[in-house]
């Protein structure tokens, strides 16, 4: 993930910082900025900076007007004006956490002046190791910056602290709480900030400020970029093409429909597994974050397998395709895809894995061929997908009653929820790395983002459909109906995921924020076939997306042979592994591939389905500018 950097020991780089002056001291020898040069060249600054946003405001009239004017559709205000009721019924609550700040606040300028003074002192507090904000030297060498970093993590735990301990809050309140706390403490960091981040304040005296008129140009740039909106560039989007560079595995088109394209691969054996696989991904994103780059594709890699692949490439919509629903979604992607896959192979039967909301949708469509009597799956593969949203995570926060009407009501504005919108959802659950990293690296460092497959994946965003989103949002995360037998009902069917024999295998990451693990491992106590539950490390994308290396060892997997009651029994009893997971899903899928190999299917040689385009087809093209 990309992140500004700040390297360098701050005795030798930090030139010009406010440096401490005890000789004992290792930045005593750093000198104080010249008061009369910085105020020139912030001057000079200043002068071309307005220059830059009078030509701005001049092309771009009215873009000062509000941009927001939904009021407050996701409903924060009244959550926490409620907590503040609360909070003030027990002011001796308030009064003990202030007096518990105003400790740690006299314990660190205790700390702070023995430092000054020549002397060690050990941190009052410290950062997580996985938070990068603090990795420049200075925050810990300069007596000055480790004061501020210090004091704003006392102030940052203490805000977390004090509003996750109000009592009498239902639980999405307090969840929303604590989410939106957190959110204005991120914000609040003083590495956000340019007098307040040594990394960015040395750039600024060794640049003479170029950095910042740079950072302003690429501020305006995204700006315009987004139509008056901020859309924070995460990457060069220059650097890429989809067929080019990345998403390059060859294969053709074989179907489509309205609502996707069947992409089957060109097959790399002589010989191939007697059932064929079919990929559903999300439509909340594209498919080619499984076929990334030729060394980190999991499409790739699985036609190595001797497996005869297809995937679905979810369409892009607009407002034509504003009633698609999610039964449409069922009937034009995976069943449609199943009937061209028997056609083309000759094999009634077809192995499947769902990715996230296609995963979703398998398990919905798996519960409705149950109810049809269609047993053409033969075995199910989950990535990261929740069944039972009664835990659904940090996107919880964004879903209640005001919340998804005033989401229904712009979807129906518009006939679809823009993918922008998804987007900066998803983005704010990782928001020091996907939104104030960026910040940071772009606006205040003047620097242009790296060129990085994955986040020019996570910027090509998708719409939704009104009548297809609106249903998702409502019957699973507001009401979770899909885990209650008979709760949806599919093309005038009740679904009941507890009916299903399809043999499963279970894939989950242990830090995804999108599915939380313990919430996927539901799956295990609800199918009526054998299940298979694998967890991976790290997170809904990277732990999926993480290739067999021998060179290179990243993320380790847990397997157990019993599915216990709990999520936490079963981590509990299972085993690590270095590496990869998926050598264990392809001895698992062997299973369910049949006992003979047949001659390799080659893409459009039947003449009811002859190639339409080489891959990856042109719906995965369309981008919302």
């Amino acid at each position: 993930m990309l992140r500004c950097s700040g390297t360098g020991n701050a005795t030798t780089k930090a030139k010009g910082l406010m440096a401490e002056k005890s000789e004992n001291n290792s930045g005593a020898d750093n000198d104080w900025p010249d008061p009369v040069e910085m105020s020139r060249q912030m001057a000079g600054i200043a002068e071309r900076s307005q220059k830059l946003v009078t030509e701005f405001l001049s092309k771009h009239p009215g873009r000062s007007e509000g941009a927001l004017g939904h009021g407050d559709p996701l409903n924060v205000g009244s959550a926490f004006i409620e907590m503040t009721q609360r909070m003030m019924t027990n002011p001796a609550a308030v009064m003990q956490a202030q007096v518990t700040l105003w400790q740690n606040y006299m314990n660190l300028w205790t700390s702070t002046t023995q430092r000054m003074m020549g002397g060690e002192a050990a941190p009052v507090i410290t950062p997580d190791r996985s938070d990068t904000r603090f990795r420049d030297d200075a925050w810990s060498e300069n007596a000055l910056f480790d004061f501020i970093k210090q004091s704003y993590l006392l102030t940052a735990r203490w805000m977390q602290d004090t509003v996750g301990e109000v009592e009498g809050l239902d639980d999405k309140t307090a969840k929303k709480v604590d989410f939106y706390t957190k959110q204005f403490a991120d914000a609040l960091a003083p590495s956000n900030f340019l007098l307040t981040n040594p990394t960015v304040l040395r750039e600024t005296l060794d640049s003479k400020g170029e950095n910042l008129v740079r950072g302003l140009e690429n501020l305006l740039n995204d700006l315009e970029k987004g139509e008056g909106q901020l859309k924070i560039s995460m990457t060069d989007a220059e650097a890429f093409e989809v067929g080019e560079n990345i998403a390059t595995t060859p294969g053709k088109v074989v179907f489509q429909t309205d609502l996707m394209q069947l992409i089957q691969y060109e097959p790399t054996t002589e010989k191939v597994h007697q059932t064929p696989l079919l990929i559903i991904p999300p439509w909340i994103n594209k498919f080619y974050i499984l076929d990334l780059r030729p060394k980190n594709s999991f499409i790739k890699w699985a036609v190595e397998q001797g497996l005869t692949v297809f995937v679905v490439s979810w369409v892009n919509p607009d407002e034509k395709l504003a009633e698609k629903s999610f039964e449409n979604y069922m009937l034009e992607g995976p069943l449609a895809a199943l009937d061209a896959i028997e056609s083309i192979t000759g094999e009634r039967q077809t192995n499947a894995i769902g990715y996230c909301l296609g995963g979703t949708l398998l398990a919905s469509t798996l519960a409705y061929m149950k109810a049809t009597d269609d047993d053409r799956v033969k075995s199910a593969t989950f990535f990261t997908t929740m069944i039972d949203f009664e835990e659904a995570g940090e996107l919880s926060v964004f879903i209640d009653e005001e919340q998804l009407s005033s989401l229904e009501e712009r979807m129906n504005e518009r006939g679809y929820l823009d993918g922008s919108e998804m987007a900066t959802t998803f983005n704010m659950l990782r928001a020091n790395d996907l939104i104030w990293s960026f910040v940071v690296n772009n606006y205040l460092m003047g620097k242009d983002p790296f060129p990085f497959d994955l986040l020019y994946w996570n910027s090509d965003s998708t719409r939704m459909p009104a009548a297809m989103h609106g249903f998702y949002l409502r019957k699973m995360y507001l009401e979770n109906q899909l885990i209650r037998p008979g709760g949806i009902e599919l093309c005038g069917k009740p679904v009941d995921l507890t009916s299903v024999e399809t043999p499963i295998f279970v894939l989950s990451t242990r830090e995804d924020h999108i599915a939380p693990w313990v919430s996927t491992y539901a799956a295990t106590q609800t199918y009526a076939g054998p299940v298979k539950f694998v967890l991976a490390a790290s997170g809904h994308i990277a732990g999926v997306v993480n290739p067999p290396n021998p060179d290179k060892v990243k993320y380790s997997h847990w397997t157990n042979a019993k599915n216990p009651k709990t999520a936490d029994a079963w981590f509990e009893s299972a085993t690590e592994h270095p590496g990869s997971w998926w050598p264990e899903w392809m001895k698992w899928m062997k299973k369910h591939s049949g006992r003979k190999q047949t001659p390799a299917r080659i893409p459009g040689e039947t003449e009811k389905f002859p190639a339409l385009e080489a891959a990856p087809g042109s719906y995965v093209k369309v981008r919302i500018t």
